[in-house]
């Protein structure tokens, strides 16, 4: 049976799933519990899929590469449109926190399962993302707001706050475009192995500064708003085990995290979440100083790889969360 909703509303009867692999799986989990039909595309390498066998409808859409398949926007429009479903699923990664795409979406009169374009599109920069995050009230790490465009300005910057410092990529993530500085000569080489890491990934070679919190703990926020001004909160994870900037091992809740601290980073994660309108489920990440001093250090506007961990402290299915709010 089709979910309920309030006042005997039924929710989406068919959705499209543009992704692959376990977040695709995860989804069709899911709406089969639900009762939402479910169209998967597929790649020419994914042809023989779990999500491919488990989906009620599927659409081949290219070649085995993502630049041929699941990266060609028009081709999952158009499976969508021809298929009836009426709403989209980016899952995570390829186009899940690309604002164009969300646009198109609602613009081919189909639901976007996830945040606003705004909010994708301010959240996506960590320039501007920290610049709102101030004015929302939220910690952040001493540094420059602004791209640093020669040597001397970002020597001067590291001289104000001090060495150790790190360099970040303004499109960055997942973990490219970011060096840490040590002194002048490491920051003069940080800053174009950054930049050109970040052009080669991202496009965009813009770079900003700031202090490096050494042995840092790395803890992330779920947050969840609606479509009605209301943003919640479902505790944090810890990633603090990291190699080369990739999490390795998730934990939930926080070791480091006692009630006081998790009730003031929980509602600075949900004053940025308010600020921007945001609507779905998305991660407020903060670095930790050793003395549980913590800053901003982006968000992301899409579900997690990580998201079970909070499923299983908390009963939530985010991926249920995401479609009622979608659905409004």
């Amino acid at each position: 049976m089709p979910l309920q909703l309030f006042g005997g509303k039924p929710m989406f009867q068919k959705i499209l799933i543009a992704n692959r692999g376990e977040i695709a799986v995860r989804i069709i989990r899911t709406c089969k519990r639900l009762g939402i039909k479910t169209v998967v595309v597929y790649s020419e390498a994914d042809k023989t899929s779990l999500a491919v066998e488990m989906a009620d409808e599927v659409v081949a859409i290219g070649g085995p590469t993502a630049a041929e398949s699941y990266l060609v926007q028009e081709r999952i429009l158009k499976a969508a449109k021809d298929t009836g479903a009426e709403a989209i699923h980016p899952g995570f990664g390829f186009l899940s926190e690309n604002a164009g795409f969300a646009e198109a979406v609602a613009e081919a009169g189909l639901v976007f399962i996830g945040p606003t374009p705004h909010a994708i599109q301010a959240m996506g920069d960590k320039i501007e993302s920290k610049l709102l995050a101030q004015k929302a009230g939220v910690s952040v790490a001493p540094g420059y707001d602004g791209a640093l465009s020669n040597d001397e300005d970002a020597l001067k910057v590291a001289h104000d706050i001090g060495y150790p410092v790190m360099i970040k990529a303004s499109a960055g993530g997942g973990g490219k475009g970011m060096r840490i500085a040590w002194d002048d000569d490491g920051l003069k080489e940080g800053l174009v192995s950054a930049a050109s890491e970040a052009r080669s990934s991202f496009g965009d070679d813009r770079v900003f500064i700031e202090k490096y919190i050494h042995r840092g703990r790395h803890i992330e926020v779920q947050v969840l708003g609606d479509s009605h001004g209301n943003v919640i909160h479902l505790g944090e994870r810890e990633c603090s085990v990291q190699r080369r900037h990739q999490k390795v091992l998730e934990e939930a809740p926080s070791p480091l995290v006692d009630p006081e601290m998790r009730a003031h980073m929980g509602a600075q994660a949900v004053g940025l979440a308010k600020a921007v309108g945001y609507q779905s489920a998305g991660t407020v990440e903060f670095i930790v100083s050793q003395d549980k001093e913590f800053f901003f250090l982006e968000m992301n506007t899409r579900l997690q790889v990580e998201h079970p961990v909070t499923e299983e402290i908390t009963g939530f299915d985010l991926v249920e969360e995401m479609l009622r709010v979608a659905y409004g």
